[in-house]
């Protein structure tokens, strides 16, 4: 297997370094015929090289990598956020990683914030279309800073990007024995991108008689998740829906520390997809040894299991509940420990 790594900017790099250190271990430890390169694009690159990403990525990396390990992109030095966004939407949209996934599953109720949850009562899968929506710059604004400033934010949703997406929730739901899959929009204020999505979803959910189909707001999903997450099987939505609505379950798993996902294409030869802790570059703590690593190393773990190694995968995630367990965590999970010390109790499990 080959990986590129992209550890990125801030607290990126500090993740993504205690993935590595456990990638070392797991290759030396089963003699895993592993080979990975690590690459320096973020802001310092962009700064030094004028470059975001060089073009070569991707028409080279297709044909050399398996998988994408990412940390985060983010440097308050640099105003301009394009360079972050030519990187993490530019693999994006270039390698056509279509989905985002996103496991929702509580590896330890103590540090869930709902009264009376239980671990089963939080295991669900968000599946976020990733390449449409707002996330393609379309817009602009006309006569900027006058008080006839008109802004326009475009939405795009296309028949092919809604059709495969819906599609991919269902064959994940068939695949993985879920019983239901809930579509949510805002179809009541978002008219046209709703009758597209919930045309397609009737159509395709009718290829699948076995599994419930549901539709809901995504405003009344938010309340849903609160209420009762043990109702919720797969979820199908649009990127910036899907972006915020996994925002607010990672605070239901404990916090943005815990969340990990995936961007893949699963028609890919070679390079399956990109696999990325949910939270920034956290600047201000950035060089602090505080930042919480277990996003980051449940990502390798997604990425491992997406490999046919889910042995290994299931060996970190078995390290990271018994760090829970025992209360070996950073400051953001209400513990003490350094960044360091949590990666080195799951080395020393392994």
């Amino acid at each position: 297997m080959n990986i590129a790594i992209i550890p990125g900017d801030g607290i990126g790099k500090e993740v993504t370094s205690s993935s590595i250190e456990l990638l070392n271990h797991l290759i030396r430890k089963f003699n895993l015929n592993i080979v990975y390169d690590v690459f320096p694009f973020g802001g310092e690159y962009y700064q030094e090289t004028n470059i975001s990403i060089p073009e070569e990525v991707f028409s080279e990396w297709p044909h050399k990598y398996n998988a994408i390990l990412f940390g985060a992109v983010g440097n308050p030095q640099i105003k301009d956020n394009t360079y972050a966004k030519d990187i993490l939407l530019g693999i994006r949209k270039r390698f056509d990683l279509y989905v985002n996934y996103r496991p929702i599953c509580l590896l330890n109720h103590l540090y869930c914030p709902l009264k009376n949850v239980k671990e089963s009562d939080v295991d669900f899968a968000v599946i976020r279309e990733n390449t449409e929506e707002f996330y393609i710059n379309s817009g602009g604004r006309f006569k900027a800073d006058t008080m006839d400033e008109i802004v326009i934010e475009n939405s795009i949703h296309t028949r092919k990007g809604v059709e495969r997406i819906i599609r991919y929730a269902f064959e994940y739901a068939k695949k993985y024995h879920k019983q239901s899959v809930v579509m949510s929009d805002k179809g009541n204020a978002m008219i046209y991108a709703g009758k597209l999505w919930s045309d397609i979803f009737e159509s395709i959910g009718q290829e699948y008689p076995n599994i419930e189909k549901r539709h809901i707001y995504i405003d009344t999903l938010h309340m849903e998740l609160i209420r009762n997450p043990q109702q919720l099987d797969v979820v199908v939505t649009s990127n910036c829906f899907g972006d915020i609505f996994t925002d607010a379950c990672s605070q239901i798993l404990g916090g943005m520390g815990l969340g990990s996902s995936s961007n893949i294409n699963p028609e890919n030869d070679l390079l399956r997809g990109m696999y990325e802790p949910i939270h920034g570059s956290a600047p201000d703590i950035a060089g602090t040894n505080t930042a919480n690593p277990m996003a980051s190393i449940l990502s390798l773990a997604m990425l491992l299991e997406d490999q046919g190694l889910e042995q290994y995968a299931k060996l970190l995630r078995d390290g990271i509940k018994k760090a829970l367990a025992q209360g070996i965590v950073t400051s953001d999970l209400g513990g003490c420990k350094s960044t360091d010390q949590v990666t080195d109790f799951i080395k020393d499990l392994l």
